[in-house]
């Protein structure tokens, strides 16, 4: 059975950095690394990864990684970059198993209308925008890409609406036309899989 609000997120891939300092909250050193993800498709998405200091041992690897975690979310204030900045906050990290694995289950409510639109090549896409609470009154903002026949049924959703899916996360790079000219920007997203049942009237 689904439970309200979920955020599981499972990885396995090969880290492309070593970690690296991030910041310090509430006395806790956090820590960021690049793990490698391989596609089907032969491109590999390329995720950052957060991490407590109590698990930087177990990061500091270049064999594969198994990682347990939640996608999070936190708005950009320094005008650089992508103003809402997305990471996988590592809860347990292990030695990989040889598998490689990119899978997330979310559950939360649509906080903005869905934008469906068409491809150039006529295929149907539909980008929501998911929040998904978690403790102390804050929640993260996750942007969700529907394809297909997912992108027509998830197009008729409402601000408030709850969605459960299962999908992955992944990376893509695009282009920000800027004040200094074009530049190779990298977005971070959740493709949905397969919608999960919940009350979710569609």
């Amino acid at each position: 059975m689904m439970t309200h609000n979920q955020n599981d997120v499972l990885l396995e891939g090969r880290p492309v950095s070593g970690p690296e300092w991030s910041h310090e909250n509430h006395g806790t050193q956090f820590y960021r690394f690049f793990l490698e993800v391989p596609r089907l498709s032969g491109t590999p998405d390329i995720l950052p990864v957060l991490l407590p200091e109590a698990l930087l041992d177990r990061a500091d690897s270049q064999e594969s990684l198994r990682i347990q975690g939640q996608l999070r979310s936190f708005n950009n204030r320094s005008g650089v970059g992508n103003k809402l900045v997305l990471t996988v906050y590592a809860t347990d990290i292990q030695l990989g198993t040889g598998e490689p694995c990119n899978q997330i289950l979310l559950t939360g409510s649509l906080c903005k209308l869905p934008i469906f639109r068409r491809t150039p090549l006529g295929r149907n896409i539909c980008d929501l925008m998911l929040a998904v609470p978690r403790r102390y009154g804050r929640a993260d903002y996750l942007p969700v890409i529907a394809w297909g026949q997912l992108a027509v049924r998830t197009s008729s959703l409402g601000v408030g609406d709850s969605l459960s899916l299962e999908g992955r996360v992944q990376s893509r790079a695009y282009h920000k036309v800027t004040d200094n000219g074009t530049e190779e920007r990298i977005a971070y997203e959740v493709s949905m899989m397969h919608l999960l049942e919940d009350d979710t009237p569609l």
